[in-house]
């Protein structure tokens, strides 16, 4: 089947990769900093420390946590964004992407 014409749904998040790192958040509205650890999401890491982050589902399909990214490599794990969109770098979905270094400055 051709990429573009094969359809499918996840009905649970995908499991923490194994070689996941703990990296450094950083809040451009407010300066604040969080530790994101390697077992956690940005998501998850952004409800703990009390922010109210837009989602829905939580495994990458729907675009709705789409934050933009001021600075930092991302490591895509989406479904949603294009080749060329992961490409531009300049916007992640917190659910389930990470950083890939060791620092990710967002536009939140």
């Amino acid at each position: 089947w051709a990429a573009g014409r094969v359809r499918f749904e996840l009905f649970t998040a995908p499991a923490a990769d194994a070689g996941d790192r703990a990296f450094e958040l950083v809040l451009s509205g407010s300066g604040r900093t969080l530790q994101v650890a390697a077992d956690q999401t940005l998501l998850q890491c952004l409800v703990d420390a009390g922010c109210d982050p837009l989602f829905d589902c939580g495994r990458g399909e729907c675009g709705v946590c789409a934050v933009a990214v001021l600075e930092g490599e991302i490591e895509h794990r989406d479904y949603v964004l294009s080749a060329r969109e992961k490409a531009a770098g300049n916007v992640i979905q917190i659910c389930v992407s990470r950083a890939k270094g060791t620092r990710l400055v967002l536009d939140l």
